[in-house]
């Protein structure tokens, strides 16, 4: 399923924080939201889930205009995973991951056979069905991001939303959830769009990067198209070297040092 952003603004008060953002996301790709701090990539991600209203634009999931879709609709349709996740000390994996049904539930209505197997095939596509059982507070890093995706995933959505999903994990968790996202993305079609800080880790794991720059798009394309030295220089203010990496079909870069 894709998803259109159409001339978005966004504002807090008086201050304008997104400025006429447009750009589509195509079934089954992975777009990757890049930029500097404050450049405007959270808000973004907020706005295209709905869970801010922007000042003018429209977004449209598979061509239907979300604000003419009610909440439960769209949780149908878009699985969003924010940067700051809180959940109770005594819930267990197995329950967080059921959270993810509840848009498919009528009122009052407990789950049923579908959806605990629904829960199962979620536990085991992020490999969790062995720490179903655990205390989700209880698990390390790596582990509490696979079971919060595979929350995201029990909502059977077909676009997931992730706002910085390798935020304070090790590189190894970091790696682990990334290759996680692309074997989802790749074995059931997923339409994925993701914030990165890392550019290295937004190349290898992204079909097209967009860039994003004092609250507008400066350009959006396949990585080895988007990604330069005048990108590096202009938007992140850094001299980097760029390499072709054969091992994993995508570019790499190494800094040299910062432009003041």
């Amino acid at each position: 399923m894709n998803l259109e952003v159409d001339k978005l603004n966004v504002s807090y008060g008086e201050k304008e924080v997104l400025k006429n953002i447009s750009f589509m996301v195509n079934k089954g790709e992975i777009l990757t939201i890049i930029g500097p701090n404050g450049s405007g990539k959270t808000t973004l991600i907020k706005a295209a889930s709905r869970c801010l209203k922007p000042t003018c634009g429209n977004i449209y999931i598979g061509g239907m205009d979300i604000d003419e879709m009610n909440t439960r609709t769209i949780a149908q349709k878009l699985a969003v995973l924010p940067q700051v996740k809180n959940v109770s000390s005594d819930v267990s994996v197995e329950e967080l991951v059921s959270y993810g049904r509840y848009p498919h539930l009528k009122f009052g209505k407990k789950l049923c056979r579908e959806d605990k197997e629904i829960v199962d095939w979620a536990l085991e596509k992020t490999g969790m069905k062995d720490l179903r059982k655990r205390y989700a507070v209880s698990l390390s890093g790596g582990e509490r991001q696979r079971a919060w995706i595979a929350m995201t995933l029990a909502q059977k959505s077909k676009i997931l939303i992730l706002d910085e999903p390798t935020t304070f994990l090790d590189i190894s968790y970091q790696l682990e959830v990334l290759e996680l996202v692309k074997e989802l993305n790749q074995s059931l079609g997923l339409t994925v769009i993701m914030v990165l800080h890392d550019l290295n880790q937004a190349a290898r794991y992204s079909d097209k990067i967009l860039v994003m720059n004092n609250g507008r798009v400066c350009c959006m394309g396949r990585p080895e198209d988007v990604v330069n030295t005048c990108l590096l220089n202009d938007i992140f203010k850094i001299d980097a070297d760029i390499y072709d990496d054969k091992v994993n079909n995508c570019l790499f870069l190494i800094p040299r040092n910062t432009i003041s």
